[in-house]
């Protein structure tokens, strides 16, 4: 997890943020308040997707984003199929081999290191692409979407789950979202639909998922309140990390949730079969 001072010193352009990105989800920091799942619902949010996009043991599906390999390794026991992920972090990578070699799965499931906005792909090698709480971070959307639709076979389906917000947000809640998530310029609904839409997909099921978001917020402030206890007895130490600051911005988080100018979808589109 960075914090404000780290971010100032991360210089502009694509490359360093997907960089600040790879290094917050690969921190142990991260794995604390989050947990093995990084995004709100955790696996059974990643079945509802995967249900959604009509996933079967024929199908071959693209992990984009796939951090420690988590959901790849639930798809292909759940579901059957055969999983490629990508991550633009080494030590992600590295760890999603380990957990697929540990869980004996590493039969059907592979992990490289990839651009989401350059995909390592042929056109058109996948049943589905999956995307969870991720779209949000890759600083050229529109060519993620375009790379997405190019490695869809026709007919194939992407599904992406992620935060959805309001246009404007209150200033404390903005570095919220670059601090805590790496998440700042997570979209409205109609945003994530527009990138779909202009990428050449047809977008059919939205749903909403709020709940899913408040629960993570409410787990990490818990999180969050015993760092602050284990701190204060000097049984856990969090350099960089200001504890009352948090403890803040995990507030606003939940009331803005709670007023829905915070939510989460998980959307569907399809490739279709002319394309």
């Amino acid at each position: 997890m960075a914090t404000k001072d780290d971010a100032t010193l991360i210089p502009s352009g694509n490359e360093h943020v997907k960089q600040c990105c790879a290094r917050l989800y690969e921190s142990d920091l991260t794995r604390f308040l989050l947990g093995d799942s990084f995004h709100p619902g955790g696996l059974e949010m990643t079945g509802r997707l995967g249900r959604m996009l009509g996933l079967s043991p024929a199908s071959r599906v693209l992990d984009v984003a796939c951090g420690k390999g988590t959901t790849a390794v639930f798809l292909a026991k759940e579901f059957g199929c055969e999983v490629f992920g990508i991550d633009y972090g080494d030590q992600s990578v590295a760890a999603a081999r380990s957990l697929a070699q540990s869980e004996h799965i590493d039969a059907r499931v592979q992990f490289e290191r990839g651009d989401a906005e350059t995909l390592p792909f042929p056109d058109g090698s996948f049943d589905a692409v999956i995307c969870e709480c991720a779209f949000c971070t890759f600083p050229n959307k529109a060519a993620s979407a375009r790379e997405f639709f190019r490695v869809l076979r026709r007919g194939g389906h992407v599904g992406i789950s992620d935060l959805t917000r309001e246009t404007v947000l209150p200033q404390e809640l903005d570095g919220l979202l670059a601090w805590i998530a790496c998440i700042g310029d997570a979209q409205t609904v109609e945003g994530y639909t527009h990138f779909l839409q202009d990428a050449g997909f047809s977008v059919g099921s939205i749903e909403q998922q709020n709940y899913a978001l408040e629960e993570m917020v409410n787990q990490i402030r818990v999180k969050l309140l015993g760092a602050e206890i284990m701190t204060g007895l000097n049984k856990l130490q969090l350099p960089g990390l200001d504890l009352g600051a948090a403890k803040r911005m995990a507030g606003s988080a939940m009331a803005a949730v709670k007023q829905g100018h915070l939510g989460y979808v998980l959307i569907c589109a399809t490739k279709p079969d002319s394309r």
